[in-house]
């Protein structure tokens, strides 16, 4: 059963809304179709920002409703392609804006019924709860939807992707050779800092990073964290290093501060790997950013590489992993893995709603 899905993203970066269409039966066959961004306003990522670990109940769900509605927007502007314009499914992330596994807690907003009812489309959403409940970190989730791409590339194989959180997963060669975690930060502190010097929420190109350099102390003293020592699998919330800006240093020095921790926490990371990936294929906003992957080709000594470069679309593939997933939810197939997110056994997840009713 091959379906006509759209995923749905709204990352830990706060910088948007990722859209891709993708036909798939939610275990090899994967044809990815268009895909689309549509930045947040300033004035939105602001409002979203400050309920970042909750709020008022009234504030939240004001957000929730206008959230929502952006992701309507999303989508038919995407249905605008013809390739897009018959969908039989969406899978609707939502936004994090809480996630502390070790307390049990996970929170998406995001109104899967109001999407499907305004989409006229059924929704996938909520895929994290049943994994946080049975026990797991309840991310990263994309790993199943990596080994479906990568079964027929060189293993073991490393997949990093950068987005506020950089999370990475590892593919063996047996088939449910599957390791995944989060490493650390991934832009969101390096682009809280230029947001705070520039007035901008990026450090374009590496701008910022390339004209400075890293603090070895502040680096070594980042890497003390507890998170670090942490086995994997292993989850973050995107405020979890909150406190680690290097506020004692210029903006350029801090910048490429920042870039040399967000490295070295996946060079920290990769020793959890059951053997050392031959190739790392970068995605996520990170891999635009050539300070970042200086940074990476220095700490990890191995070949990496943009997932573009594969013919995948990396801007694209969370987006597109959970339209795979929404598939998996429907086909009652597991999302999540011990390997993954540290459950005991393969989970089942997604809330389904309908378009009537």
């Amino acid at each position: 059963m091959i379906l006509k899905t759209i995923g749905l993203m709204s990352g830990t970066s706060l910088d948007g809304i990722d859209a891709a269409y993708l036909e798939t039966d939610g275990l090899e066959h994967v044809v990815a179709g268009p895909a689309l961004t549509i930045p947040y306003s300033l004035e939105f990522r602001e409002r979203l920002r400050s309920i970042l670990g909750g709020g008022p109940a009234e504030l939240v769900a004001e957000v929730e409703r206008d959230l929502t509605d952006l992701h309507v927007d999303a989508v038919a502007a995407l249905r605008q392609h013809k390739q897009c314009s018959e969908i039989d499914l969406i899978g609707f992330h939502g936004h994090t804006i809480l996630h502390r596994p070790d307390r049990g807690k996970t929170w998406q907003i995001g109104d899967g019924d109001r999407l499907a009812k305004r989409c006229h489309v059924e929704v996938i959403a909520d895929f994290r709860s049943n994994d946080v409940a049975a026990g797991g970190q309840g991310a990263p989730l994309v790993p199943v939807f990596h080994r479906a791409l990568a079964h027929e590339l060189p293993r073991p194989l490393a997949i990093l992707n950068i987005g506020g959180v950089a999370n990475v997963t590892w593919i063996g060669h047996a088939i449910d050779s599957l390791l995944s975690f989060d490493t650390g930060p991934g832009n969101a502190l390096l682009d809280d800092w230029a947001l705070l010097h520039t007035g901008v929420a990026v450090d374009r190109d590496g701008t910022l990073a390339l004209s400075g350099s890293p603090d070895p102390d502040f680096v070594q003293r980042f890497l003390d964290d507890p998170y670090f020592a942490r086995h994997a699998p292993k989850s973050l919330d995107r405020d979890h290093f909150r406190a680690w800006m290097p506020s004692h240093l210029s903006a350029t020095d801090g910048a490429a501060t920042l870039v040399e921790c967000a490295a070295a926490a996946v060079a920290i990371g990769a020793r959890h790997f059951p053997g050392p990936a031959k190739l790392w294929l970068i995605s996520g906003g990170g891999r635009h950013n050539p300070a970042t992957m200086a940074a990476l080709s220095r700490q990890l000594a191995a070949e990496i590489r943009p997932v573009d470069t594969i013919g995948w679309n990396g801007d694209a593939l969370e987006a597109q992993a959970f339209a795979y997933l929404a598939v998996r939810a429907l086909r009652r197939l597991p999302l999540s893995f011990p390997g993954t997110t540290g459950v005991a056994s393969p989970v089942l997840g997604g809330r389904h709603f309908a378009p009537t009713g």
